[in-house]
């Protein structure tokens, strides 16, 4: 099945948001507190996508990937958020597949979109954050090229402590 990819526009907000909650639910089962994970709400989601869409308009890049007309994937780019980033890098804020379309190419197909929308805005690097433990996730990254940069960071969830780990890459000129 052919992947088509474009960028998110208002009426996709359902559409992606129910692709943001499903995958949470399927990718941090055990990680992040369960009842948070029962309580993410697609209209809840939409509502604040429509907000990131207005706000993030001309510094962002939001694309959806879609199989058969259905929104299965979404990736959004932006400027690095790190105090330590450089002007020259952009950051991955999101990428998130439907659980029936992992492994079918979609994450990869939005990542190398994604990558040469940023390389063709001027960026030369890529940062990102990842859960210390979604080991799939870091495997999906690590075989894209990224790598671990030391980068640590610790926040929590419903009082959980959740660990993140930051990788990196550089983009092709």
């Amino acid at each position: 099945m052919e992947i088509h990819i474009r960028e998110v526009t208002a009426e996709d907000c359902t559409a992606v948001a129910l692709v943001r909650v499903r995958s949470w639910q399927h990718a941090y089962r055990g990680l992040v507190p369960q009842p948070y994970l029962d309580a993410m709400s697609v209209p809840e989601e939409s509502a604040r996508l429509r907000e990131l869409l207005d706000a993030g308009r001309g510094t962002t890049t939001h694309l959806v990937a879609e199989r058969n007309g259905t929104a299965v994937g979404w990736g959004c780019t932006g400027p690095g958020r790190d105090d330590d980033a450089t002007a020259g890098e952009s950051e991955l804020y999101t990428l998130y597949v439907l659980p029936e379309h992992l492994s079918t190419g979609v994450g990869r197909a939005l990542l190398t979109r994604l990558t040469a929308r940023a390389t063709a805005g001027g960026a030369d690097r890529m940062r990102l954050w990842v859960l210390r433990d979604n080991a799939p996730a870091r495997r999906f990254y690590e075989k894209a090229g990224f790598a671990p940069d030391g980068g640590e960071d610790r926040f929590a969830i419903e009082g959980t402590p959740i660990h993140e780990v930051r990788y990196a890459r550089d983009l092709a000129a």
